[in-house]
């Protein structure tokens, strides 16, 4: 096979490599992950950077209202005064949230020990501010339980799944507003609450079924 040419038959032509041209080195799992991290660092600061005076103050008592999973243990309370549909729900919600909080806090946040954002020097306005918890960032435990309750209940409640859905939504993104955790964090956080949903749905079909063939 020949050298590529230009047009004139030159093979030092412009289609010929140039002289001392390194061929480009593929990119490890450490550099892809230092790019990811470049990008979720960019999207906390570009949401601490917006204003949003008439958010702060919503947000910041909706993040706090989320701690302990206070909003999902509180819908679970009222279903559990419905009917057995509404009471096998809220069950099987209070299950999600005690697997996600478990995996998030027990294991999640042990094994990836990120440290929480630097508030201060994103300068996150003093009015969305929540107490900075102690424990890694990595992932959201409140994201992850939210999400875990609204997926669960909303399997055996399909009409609750959207409103559901949108206040986990919403409870994860006052983790990012309030600074105390990165987008990613959240992302993840979301993963392992659908996670955890599946598995106590899962565990609660079982019981259910075993119950049936009982004598």
């Amino acid at each position: 096979m020949t050298e590529p040419t230009d047009a004139d038959g030159d093979p030092t032509g412009p289609l010929a490599p140039a002289a001392g041209a390194v061929a480009p080195r593929r990119r490890g799992p450490a550099a892809v992950l230092g790019d990811l991290r470049a990008v979720d660092g960019a999207l906390y600061a570009a949401v601490a950077a917006t204003p949003t005076p008439t958010l702060d103050r919503a947000l910041r008592r909706l993040s706090h209202a989320a701690d302990h999973s206070g909003i999902s243990l509180g819908i679970a309370a009222a279903l559990a005064a419905g009917g057995p549909r509404s009471r096998r729900a809220a069950l099987v919600g209070v299950g999600a949230v005690a697997v996600a909080s478990a995996s998030a806090n027990l294991l999640g946040k042990r094994l990836v020990r990120r440290a929480r954002p630097d508030r201060e020097a994103a300068r996150v306005t003093v009015n969305r501010h929540v107490p900075m918890p102690t424990s890694a960032s990595f992932p959201s435990g409140h994201t992850a339980s939210a999400v875990a309750f609204a997926v669960a209940v909303g399997v055996v409640l399909p009409g609750a799944a959207v409103p559901l859905g949108v206040l986990a939504s919403a409870v994860g993104y006052s983790r990012v507003h309030t600074g105390v955790h990165y987008p990613g964090d959240v992302a993840a956080g979301a993963v392992l609450g659908i996670a955890s949903a599946a598995a106590a749905l899962t565990a609660s079909s079982a019981v259910a079924a075993a119950a049936a063939t009982r004598p």
